[in-house]
């Protein structure tokens, strides 16, 4: 189970005689939806940008619906701002953040930085039309890691805890979460964003296999 960056992991697994448990890279999202508790949707933004930038669940691209697009990015923006937080914004969210706050640096976003794990103070930023384009966006670009939706309506985000194919993904709350110490699996040995056996966090018990053990009073079957 490598633990690191990219680049160490897919050493390891090209190298590797045996299985390989991993995860290639945390390009985790935050979508905030237009029925959003917006002061939520701020705090946990900020939080899962900000909190601890440098670690694999930490939000790399933040997708906001069109409908709340002008009134929350300008917010945000101002909190990201106590950073010095980069913005790489597609053209609806440059439109709307064109007179950014002190502090805050803003860039035309490429298809390729959706793709990247920064591990840094930099975010991408794009406007969706709704909770199918958020779906769509993530498991593109995603890696498969820690997704979340903001929301108020129970039907939107459960279409996006199904839809959404990651191994974590929350509604109203940030996707720092994904760890084992906080899952409650004590000290956390890695991530997996595979399907085979455990996905996600990964503590003792995960690892562990088992047999089944039958105890009979003269039991056939017929």
């Amino acid at each position: 189970m490598p633990r690191g960056g990219e680049s160490l992991i897919r050493a390891v697994t090209e190298c590797s005689k045996v299985p390989v448990i991993k995860h290639y890279k945390g390009v985790c999202h935050v979508f905030v939806d237009g029925e959003a508790d917006l002061a939520m949707a701020s705090d946990i933004v900020f939080n899962a940008k900000c909190q601890r930038p440098g670690v694999c669940n930490a939000m790399e691209t933040l997708l906001v619906e069109k409908s709340v697009a002008s009134e929350f990015l300008p917010v945000v923006a101002q909190r990201l701002a106590q950073k010095h937080v980069e913005l790489r914004a597609d053209p609806a969210a440059l439109q709307i953040l064109a007179n950014p706050p002190a502090g805050l640096t803003l860039k035309p976003a490429s298809e390729q930085d959706y793709f990247t794990e920064y591990n840094d103070y930099i975010l991408n930023v794009r406007v969706v039309d709704d909770v199918a384009q958020a779906i769509a966006h993530i498991n593109q670009f995603g890696s498969a890691h820690s997704d979340s939706i903001v929301t108020r309506n129970e039907a939107r985000a459960r279409r996006f805890l199904a839809e959404v194919d990651s191994a974590a993904v929350y509604w109203n709350a940030s996707t720092r979460f994904t760890d084992g110490g906080e899952f409650g699996m004590g000290a956390e040995i890695g991530i997996s964003t595979d399907k085979i056996g455990a996905r996600g966090p990964m503590g003792l018990e995960e690892l562990t296999t088992y047999k089944w053990v039958g105890i009979g009073t003269g039991q056939l079957r017929g």
